[in-house]
């Protein structure tokens, strides 16, 4: 049996959880993305202690991190977290896309013909994307993509797209081909256990020391004058 710690701090709202076989026994969320690094820790000993399925830290046999794309300092807080327990408890690491969790979520609400196109809001018109069949085979890896008229012209000409996530509602205002569709889809606890168990039994393991967050864009910030 698999015990995977799951952390994800890519957005706003921060979530842990406890899944075995790639199902949910216990979670924890937080809204306050600027308290995440303050609570996370108390809220893994809070999963520990929950319910039915009280266990020790020793006998998590994973911790699988949402590596990105997302908030900067949210990436930073997870990642850190993650690679200290695994480094302390001597346990794999497994790194996860936030957008390939985002397309397991929708993969249910399309047609085998159809495609998907997780979209993250990186600010002005730019987004963090990604193109996935109904496979979820990335066709488009992900990237921070500037949105302009022409973008997945290419692909709208021959498919149907689904597009959605916090960043599509600024390329609906853009978009006017028949094959583009929007859905309002969000990715729960649930889809990153089902990833990570995927992960985990693949043996797609991160190498500790080397493995990073997923920016996909060079951090910025206005000098204080």
């Amino acid at each position: 049996m698999s015990l995977i710690l799951n952390i994800d701090t890519a957005a706003k709202e921060a979530g842990v959880s406890l899944a075995s076989e790639g199902k949910v026994l216990q979670e924890r969320t937080n809204g306050q993305s600027m308290d995440h690094a303050g609570w996370i820790h108390t809220a893994i000993r809070e999963l520990m202690q929950a319910g039915n399925h009280t266990c020790t830290l020793s006998d998590i046999q994973a911790v699988a991190v949402v590596a990105g794309p997302g908030s900067y300092t949210g990436l930073r807080v997870g990642m850190a977290t993650a690679k200290g327990l695994c480094y302390a408890l001597n346990i794999p690491l497994i790194s996860l896309n936030t957008l390939t969790i985002m397309a397991h979520a929708a993969v249910d609400d399309i047609s085998p013909a159809q495609l998907l196109c997780p979209m993250v809001d990186a600010r002005r018109m730019e987004v963090f994307t990604a193109l996935y069949d109904a496979s979820l085979h990335a066709l488009v890896p992900p990237c921070a993509l500037i949105l302009d008229e022409n973008s997945f012209s290419e692909w709208l000409n021959e498919y149907e797209i689904i597009f959605f996530g916090n960043g599509s509602s600024k390329w609906k205002q853009m978009v006017q081909h028949e094959n583009a569709f929007f859905k309002n889809i969000s990715y729960m606890p649930g889809d990153t256990a089902a990833v990570s168990y995927d992960a985990f039994e693949q043996h797609a393991f991160s190498e500790l020391a080397y493995t990073e967050p997923i920016y996909l864009k060079d951090f910025y910030s206005v000098p204080v004058k």
